[in-house]
């Protein structure tokens, strides 16, 4: 995952850029204009874009001309995901785009060290790569994904380290919705910590 990309970040591997309503987490049924960078290491099986993980395959990209783009829109609020974008150095991108007068949030396994300047951070953490404690401690909001029963045990030994504000929530896995969503119902009945996160724009057919 080299793609020789400027440790300043000035140059980035854009998968897809594109302007939608965000879907899951705290932001749910928000304008958003999104922005995929290429490239993760993190390996989830069960991850719906897979093909963000070569991050050779997508092409380096201005970081002056991603913000350019994304000032075009009504929202002034980016949401920069992956792949895991923390791989790379997010300064420059965050800074020109609070510039430009956007609202910076990041969604991230928190496999890598934080870089970048937001006003949200949602965490998303891997079993295959787990969260560092800098991004456990400015997270914003806990995503915990349920694939199976285990799952719920492992978010609570999270949740241990985020801090006090941080918003909690589980959300099924796509693929296991079914079979998961009821376990995840009676759970925050009996946790009310946390709550139910559902990818939204799935069921409402929005890219």
């Amino acid at each position: 995952m080299s793609h020789q990309v400027p440790e300043d970040g000035t140059q980035l591997p854009l998968m897809e850029e594109f302007y939608t309503i965000q879907g899951e987490g705290y932001h749910t049924g928000k304008a958003a204009y999104f922005i995929r960078l290429g490239g993760c290491d993190v390996g989830c099986h069960w991850c719906d874009v897979k093909e963000s993980w070569n991050a050779e395959l997508h092409p380096l990209t201005s970081a002056d001309q991603i913000v350019k783009n994304a000032t075009q829109y009504p929202s002034k609020t980016v949401v920069i995901t992956g792949g895991e974008p923390l791989i790379y150095n997010l300064d420059y991108l965050t800074r020109k785009l609070k510039e430009a007068g956007i609202k910076t949030f990041i969604e991230t396994s928190g496999a890598y060290p934080l870089s970048g300047f937001w006003d949200w951070i949602c965490l998303s953490p891997k079993k295959f790569k787990g969260p560092r404690p800098d991004v456990l401690n400015a997270a914003g909001e806990l995503k915990i994904i349920i694939f199976n029963k285990s799952d719920f045990e492992w978010a609570e030994e999270h949740a241990k380290f985020v801090g006090d504000q941080c918003r909690l929530y589980l959300q099924p896995e796509w693929s296991k919705a079914s079979e998961m969503t009821p376990l995840i119902i009676d759970y925050v009945k009996n946790n009310p910590k946390w709550e139910i996160s559902l990818q939204t724009h799935k069921y409402l057919n929005i890219p």
